[in-house]
């Protein structure tokens, strides 16, 4: 239409009002893509305020996203404490379902909205709630613990969720609280081998993965090492465990950003997935990246013009059964109640344990 053409154009106004986004990204962005993200950016954030609307940004989102419409940024953990106290009438998920679904389950009056309903997740994929229950059968006297990269109805059929920030610390927690030496961790098999070197607790872990983080290599890591004998390598902890063992540091999302701004290392190599790299690099600027690239196809479907349509024309809400959300609720929100880490999540490469067994189910 001639009038959403004329809202969407490359106008003096529009180029005076994001500017700072455009100053913060202009590396990671070109000017003709600009042209274009700048005129939705702007009308985004008219139409959140026009609602009472806030935008959640993981850290996989791409830099226009994630630093120029993202009310609220971080890992999903962060994500999940801001849907909590959130006084907003209309959540929007710059993530994946998953992500929604736990936004709904502790905000149930809200209305929670995804840009994409082809935003999913092969970690949340990988289980169902039936698998849960089974998996209650035969281990049950253990606590099972979920990481958030799950939908509601597995979090609803768990005792407590994590996620990669507080993994070590949840399970830690749970083999207390229970009085044993094991603990389930689902879904992710890589996250629960990571864990694993951390903890003296024994893990029962299931065979989901990432197929992000499931393709890095130690090859990749000895190419890489090769070509930038300088650089810090930081790898995520839904990376194979020997990917982990042959980094400088490993830890999620957060604490990779936390790991340049404070280090402020010359040059790094973020093993995760490669947006975040280009969101970390905005605020960053004395830092070289170098940049290995595997893209999720699924946080890769919100786009600046799915937020848009999603804040224009109320879609796609996002809705759990009511009977799944108390329930879900109690393994969230329990998660959230635990005092956050001291440090951030790390491995110290010299005291770890670079392989230790897990019982796979």
């Amino acid at each position: 239409m001639a009038d959403d053409a004329a809202l969407l154009a490359f106008t003096p106004q529009v180029e005076a009002e994001t500017a700072p986004v455009w100053n913060l990204i202009k590396d990671q962005v070109t000017p003709l893509e600009w042209r274009l993200h700048a005129p939705l950016i702007a009308d985004i954030r008219r139409l959140a305020r026009m609602r009472g609307a806030v935008i959640l940004a993981h850290n996989y989102m791409t830099p226009e996203i994630f630093h120029g419409v993202g009310d609220f940024v971080g890992d999903s953990l962060a994500l999940a404490r801001e849907a909590a106290r959130t006084d907003a009438k209309v959540i929007v998920q710059a993530g994946v379902k998953f992500m929604a679904e736990t936004s709904k389950v502790l905000s149930p009056d809200k209305r929670v909205l995804i840009p994409s309903l082809e935003a999913g997740c092969s970690l949340a994929a990988s289980i169902t709630a039936a698998d849960v229950a089974l998996i209650r059968q035969r281990y049950p006297n253990l606590p099972l613990v979920a990481y958030v990269n799950t939908n509601a109805d597995v979090k609803a059929e768990v005792d407590i969720c994590c996620t990669s920030a507080n993994a070590v610390q949840v399970v830690e927690w749970a083999a207390r609280e229970w009085g044993v030496d094991s603990v389930v961790l689902l879904p992710d098999e890589f996250l629960a081998r990571n864990v694993a070197r951390q903890t003296s607790v024994k893990i029962v872990a299931w065979a989901g993965r990432c197929e992000v983080h499931e393709r890095f290599t130690v090859e990749d890591i000895a190419e890489l090492r090769e070509g930038y004998p300088q650089a810090e390598i930081l790898a995520h902890p839904e990376c194979p465990a020997e990917v982990v063992a042959a980094c400088d540091f490993t830890g999620s999302t957060a604490a990779m950003n936390d790991y340049v701004k404070t280090r402020k290392p010359r040059q790094v190599i973020l093993i995760t997935e490669c947006s975040m790299a280009a969101n970390v690099a905005a605020e960053a600027p004395d830092t070289q990246f170098v940049r290995p690239c595997n893209l999720c196809p699924h946080m890769k479907k919100i786009t600046l013009e799915g937020i848009r349509d999603a804040l224009l024309f109320d879609r796609y809400e996002v809705t759990v059964d009511e009977a799944l959300i108390a329930r879900a609720a109690l393994s969230v929100q329990l998660m959230i109640d635990l005092p956050p880490p001291a440090v951030p999540a790390r491995y110290d490469l010299v005291k770890a344990r670079h392989h230790v067994d897990v019982e796979l189910i």
